[in-house]
């Protein structure tokens, strides 16, 4: 029986170098992808980064595309981006989002959706909270994906979800856009290659406008403005992303442009005993990078409520309380955003369509505690 060197952290499959390390497996990130800590502690020859890393991973990921991964930021050394014929020293401390690996099929599960609108080319849905899209390293069942897969298998005049088109990642049938695990709201998935192309072509030349709603700490000072500040990789956590000001020195190469725009729906004051204050805010992202609205909102000092990763945190009725000794009475526990409407043309009849999704019981029942504990008072 051949066992994974990766189960070995002295192992190395590209060659008999021996090196000491200390691998260190952190929880997978929004798109299932595992997070890995390399600790070099000795090492008996010079090794470049890409050659080392082909190594260890295996037949799983090809060199060129390790050497493609790591100019794109996405393994850093010491909390740097390096390139790929960097060589590792001692001490040094590799952390890498794990590039996924193809498995053969993908599971049909038993998930319940939400279905918006479904026709030959296209399917809408109401996504869920805590469901990930799709399958990648590390969360293979549970995602949307594999509740899309069951759909189609109960309904005997649709496709087989392996006959959804592609763009070449076989484990994202029919995606042409994404929500993070616990963002909901509607959702596109194409169901033609006709529909794949069209509407990816719409995402890249900016023509589809999806519209969000999130509940923010603090309160907006203008009821509506733009937010043009570029996203990149945060410099020291990985499945972090964070605003890159302008410091007179160059972007690194994973920072891009990102530009939303907003709109203040309603200004909460006063809450409970706490004194806490809230802004209802619509969102519409211009660009769309991973992560933006969370990212953007935060850098205002106005993080979303229920969004941990970016200073947000969950809300308890404890806390509005005065109590913050408790943690009782959960209001919402996720972020509080919602993509509640996408506007688009039809892929094949190219007729102007808007889709709007309903706020989900955790946001609507948050909204309206915060607004009857402010009147209260």
């Amino acid at each position: 029986m051949n066992s994974d060197p990766r189960d070995n952290p002295a192992a190395d499959r590209s060659d008999s170098d021996a090196m000491d390390v200390v691998e260190t497996q952190l929880p997978a990130d929004d798109d299932g992808l595992e997070h890995l800590r390399i600790e070099v502690r000795r090492i008996r020859t010079n090794r470049r980064l890409d050659k080392y890393l082909a190594g260890r991973l295996g037949k799983d990921t090809s060199r060129n595309a390790l050497q493609r991964y790591i100019r794109e930021g996405n393994v850093t050394v010491n909390e740097r981006i390096v390139k790929p014929s960097y060589t590792i020293r001692v001490g040094d401390l590799i952390d890498m989002m794990l590039p996924e690996v193809k498995k053969q099929e993908i599971p049909a599960e038993d998930i319940p959706l939400d279905v918006i609108f479904e026709d030959d080319d296209l399917i809408a849905i109401n996504k869920q909270s805590n469901l990930i899209v799709h399958p990648a390293r590390g969360n293979w069942t549970g995602t949307l994906v594999n509740a899309l897969a069951w759909h189609f298998k109960m309904n005997w005049r649709g496709p087989k979800i392996s006959e959804l088109p592609t763009s070449g990642e076989a484990f994202r049938p029919g995606i042409v856009h994404r929500l993070d695990r616990d963002t909901t709201g509607v959702m596109l998935v194409a169901k033609s290659e006709l529909a794949l192309w069209r509407l990816g072509w719409q995402f890249e030349h900016r023509k589809i406008q999806k519209t969000y709603t999130a509940i923010c700490h603090g309160l907006f000072k203008l009821d509506e403005d733009i937010i043009d500040h570029p996203i990149g990789k945060h410099p020291k956590i990985r499945e972090k992303y964070a605003v890159h000001r302008k410091t007179g020195k160059p972007y690194p190469s994973t920072t891009k442009q990102a530009v939303t725009r907003y709109k203040v729906l309603q200004r909460i004051r006063n809450v409970g005993r706490s004194q806490a204050s809230f802004t209802l805010v619509e969102l519409y992202p211009k660009t769309g990078r991973t992560h933006q609205l969370r990212v953007h909102t935060s850098a205002m000092n106005h993080p979303i409520v229920g969004d941990k990763m970016y200073g947000g945190g969950p809300l308890y009725r404890s806390q509005l309380l005065g109590q913050n000794d408790r943690a009782e009475g959960p209001l919402i526990t996720r972020q509080a955003l919602h993509a509640h409407t996408i506007e688009f043309a039809h892929p094949r009849t190219n007729k102007p369509m808007t889709l709007d999704a309903p706020w989900p019981a955790d946001f609507t029942e948050t909204l309206e505690v915060l607004q009857t504990m402010a009147r209260e008072l």
